[in-house]
């Protein structure tokens, strides 16, 4: 027969493993709440809900990062040989785009970044075409860019550091970075930059009206050849 003080104790005992209990579910509750998670986007002025924006990163087969990631800022030449930066464009939508003339798959996506940047140009969205060609070999790029016909800026990135400092492992390798520089997502591989579900992306991203041109450096735009 149990006395009273031992069963004051075992009272004592269930009363803490029922606060323990307690306590834990919400530590967890509260560890949960502070995870980062993935911001809602927008669509027509409304926020969408979050799932509807991991699908539409998925659909375009793009992968999401956090919030709050930035990207490396770089200083490299142009085509043309003027000098230009990620800050440059803070305040477009910026695609940046890593790709060689060796590169096959990204021959392949290129017309379509083409016709991208000619679609959404007047609404903040840049493509930057940034070159891993080691030394930069005009005698290969200048052909290779004016064969395809791409007008968008091609960057040069002779000795691959900004590549490395982006952690580019393989080519094509595209970023999707936001007004103001903050990095969404990686398509790693060929894509349909201008699709359906691509553009249903970048729309969700791109500001209601093209800032007048804020944030456009004079030498964003290039002519045809």
């Amino acid at each position: 027969m149990r006395s009273w003080a031992s069963s004051a104790v075992l009272g004592q005992r269930r009363r803490d493993t029922v606060v323990r209990v307690v306590l834990g579910v919400v530590i967890l509750g509260l560890a949960l709440w502070a995870l980062p998670t993935r911001r809602p986007g927008e669509q027509g002025g409304h926020h969408v809900e979050q799932a509807a924006v991991l699908d539409v990163f998925e659909r375009a087969g793009v992968t999401e990062f956090k919030e709050g990631q930035r990207g490396p800022a770089f200083r490299l030449k142009t085509l043309e040989g003027r000098t230009a930066t990620l800050e440059d464009y803070r305040g477009r939508l910026v695609v940046l785009n890593f790709w060689a003339t060796w590169c096959q798959p990204c021959t392949i996506e290129m017309p379509t970044l083409e016709a991208l940047w000619r679609e959404y140009r007047e609404r903040g969205l840049v493509v930057l075409g940034v070159s891993v060609d080691r030394g930069a070999p005009r005698s290969l790029i200048e052909p290779y860019v004016r064969n395809l016909r791409l007008t968008f800026p091609i960057l040069l990135d002779p000795e691959v550091k900004t590549a490395g400092a982006w952690r580019v492992g393989g080519i094509p390798a595209t970023f999707l970075v936001r007004p103001g520089g903050e990095v969404a997502g990686v398509a790693v591989g060929a894509r349909e930059w201008n699709s359906a579900e691509m553009r249903a992306l970048l729309e969700s991203m791109l500001p209601a009206k093209a800032a007048g041109g804020e944030g456009t450096p004079s030498h964003s735009k290039r002519h045809s050849r």
